[in-house]
């Protein structure tokens, strides 16, 4: 286990060595820019693509928040949906027993 953990520890400690120097490879230490193109964005779309354009920070505290609460609301309605059909999530009996 411990030569595992070795191996591991030495592969992490070479991936942080050299990433950086795969990017600055390509073009000899120029700026590498990461921008969304919107040109041909409309409405919702064009506003992500804009925030994330201006600012990364505020697109991650956005992203954080809204993955959860939309997971949270998908999980609402899927137990909606199955109380509905039938399906009881509420109790521990197995039917049959």
């Amino acid at each position: 286990m411990k030569a595992r953990l070795t191996k591991m520890w030495w592969a992490v400690v070479t991936m942080i060595v050299l990433c950086p120097g795969f990017a600055l490879a390509s073009n000899e230490g120029a700026a590498v820019v990461i921008v969304a193109d919107t040109r041909k964005l409309t409405g919702l779309m064009a506003w992500w693509a804009n925030l994330y354009n201006e600012s990364h920070f505020q697109f991650m505290l956005l992203t954080v928040i809204i993955i959860p609460v939309t997971g949270v609301i998908f999980g609402v309605i899927a137990d909606i949906i199955m109380s509905h059909i039938g399906i009881d999530l509420k109790s521990k009996e197995m039917p049959g027993h």
